[in-house]
């Protein structure tokens, strides 16, 4: 399934899954049509709100119970056809162009890789990096700067000059747990997605001295991520995807997940005594191609205007546009009015 999470015409929140034709199915709405038509259960909405709730991340916290009942609504809903109607009398089904997607899932945790594409770690030394970008750490994602499909990334210009990107795969954990082993990391994946690693370089250099950088990747609107959720059954091999950023149409990275230095298995198995809530976020590194380490960053790095497209084979583009700080609020940041006043 592709899930995702949209809110309807009445602006409601909702999940859905893609289907072959692209249309959108509303899960808790075919969820409770299923269990009122072929499971003839009288309680049909309270049921369907516990099984498969309008909410991404209470679903993977139902785990595989709830991504099953998930399953059945999908088919169901695609066997009635797109002229149904929900219990309710609601819509059951969504052109992609009657609602707005939102981010897929907002986690308790999200749980970020840096280092693990040797690729990337050689072009930082070859561009004379300040420090190492060693293989692998690991910090903490800001979930509130996560935002989704099509939502803007808002460019604090008091903040950096050297606004980068970083295409990243990621990882949906289905259940919680910890101290588990690599051979035991599968039964943790409920799917993947595309993640862009927003990143404030010349904020980075400053933090990397004290050797811990978290603000310069953490900043409102630079955690871009979407379109939506692969659950894991589509994807059999995480590491044999064609993996591509473009900005404005140019690639600038271009790469593959079998290039990781560590395996996806180890990296959930390693995290693992932090202790993992079902829906946590994982992320697995960025490969080679970013501005800041290229032969011109300047000319490469983002400017309010630019277009970002993620590419990550079997799951679909990411994009997000570029927008200043006076676009997205109508006035300059308070910072810059008072050194300019």
């Amino acid at each position: 399934m592709r899930l995702l999470t949209f809110e309807d015409p009445a602006r409601r929140p909702r999940i859905g899954a893609i289907t072959a034709d692209d249309s959108i199915v509303d899960l808790n709405s075919a969820c409770a049509l299923y269990l009122r038509d072929i499971e003839q259960e009288s309680a049909y909405a309270r049921l369907a709100d516990a099984l498969v709730p309008p909410n991404m991340l209470e679903l993977f916290e139902g785990g595989e119970t709830s991504l099953e009942a998930a399953r059945k609504a999908l088919a169901h809903a695609i066997e009635v056809g797109h002229n149904a109607s929900g219990t309710r009398g609601d819509a059951l089904t969504y052109s992609p162009a009657e609602v707005r997607l939102k981010a897929p899932i907002i986690p308790r945790k999200f749980f970020h890789t840096a280092g693990n594409f040797r690729e990337h770690h050689e072009e930082a030394s070859k561009a004379g990096f300040s420090h190492p970008v060693l293989p692998w750490i690991m910090f903490f994602q800001n979930v509130d700067a996560i935002i989704g499909h099509e939502d803007p990334v808002i460019y604090p210009e008091h903040l950096t000059q050297e606004l980068d990107y970083e295409l990243e795969l990621a990882v949906v954990l289905k259940k919680s747990g910890k101290h588990f082993a690599p051979e035991e990391a599968n039964d943790y994946i409920g799917g993947y997605l595309i993640f862009n690693d927003i990143t404030a370089r010349d904020i980075q250099r400053r933090e990397m001295k004290s050797g811990v950088f978290s603000f310069c990747k953490g900043i409102d609107t630079f955690c871009p991520l979407g379109p939506w959720i692969v659950t894991a059954d589509e994807i059999p091999d995480p590491h044999n995807l064609a993996m591509e950023l473009r900005v404005n149409g140019e690639p600038r990275q271009r790469s593959h997940s079998s290039k990781m230095s560590v395996k996806i298995p180890e990296i959930l198995s390693h995290y693992s005594p932090m202790g993992y809530s079902a829906g946590d976020v994982v992320s697995t590194g960025t490969v080679s191609g970013v501005a800041a380490f290229s032969g011109d960053p300047k000319a490469w790095y983002l400017k309010p205007g630019d277009v970002m497209e993620c590419e990550i084979e079997h799951i679909g583009v990411l994009r997000n546009p570029v927008i200043s700080w006076i676009e997205a609020y109508g006035h300059k940041p308070a910072a810059l009015t008072r050194t300019t006043a």
